[in-house]
């Protein structure tokens, strides 16, 4: 069995809008490296859509580099363009960029399916999928990256969720620009 992980990155109040980060080399490896380590990405439609528009382009070679583009982002740009990628949507009539749609109403049943198969593992990511996910059970792994901001908007992890998960934390790393990774596992 392949267990799903999910990774974000959140400020201290919980803010989990991507703009509110102050990304570096070392964040960015970190996040490689997790999408690296997994078998297949599954998202929501939001995230893919804002995940292509940024990825796609830049790992394709676009020219000229958007201003916010800067060489170390480059590895992440061609980890995800090459990674097999689930969309969960109602909406979407097709995907491509090595993409399947899973519809709704089958999201329990397909990520049950791919979780039998041998694997690395599956990376979540976003914030409505994560939500359906911890509320089935169907999440192996959480990781918060928590950046040293107080942020004081935005979107926050898990708003809705109908029962607490109980975690147990599995590991911990510090990053040099004061971000913290906290791993945890469902106690079950």
């Amino acid at each position: 069995m392949q267990p799903v992980r999910y990774s974000i990155n959140i400020t201290l109040d919980g803010c989990c809008d991507h703009e509110a980060m102050v990304p570096d080399a070392e964040l960015h490896r970190h996040a490689t490296n997790l999408l690296a380590q997994a078998d297949a990405l599954i998202f929501g439609r939001t995230i893919y859509e804002m995940m292509e528009s940024a990825w796609r382009p830049l790992a394709a070679g676009v020219e000229p580099r958007p201003d916010w583009v800067l060489d170390w982002m480059m590895p992440f740009a061609h980890t995800i363009d090459a990674a097999r990628k689930y969309v969960v949507s109602d909406t979407l009539d097709r995907v491509d960029w090595n993409s399947e749609i899973i519809r709704g109403d089958r999201l329990e049943e397909t990520v049950r399916h791919l979780r039998q198969q041998d694997g690395k593992g599956l990376f979540v990511g976003g914030l409505r999928l994560p939500l359906a996910l911890a509320q089935l059970g169907l999440i192996d792994e959480y990781e918060f990256v928590v950046h040293p901001r107080i942020a004081g908007h935005g979107p926050t992890l898990f708003a809705g969720l109908a029962k607490h998960v109980d975690l147990k934390l599995v590991d911990r790393h510090e990053f040099s620009g004061g971000a913290v990774a906290l791993r945890y596992e469902p106690r079950r």
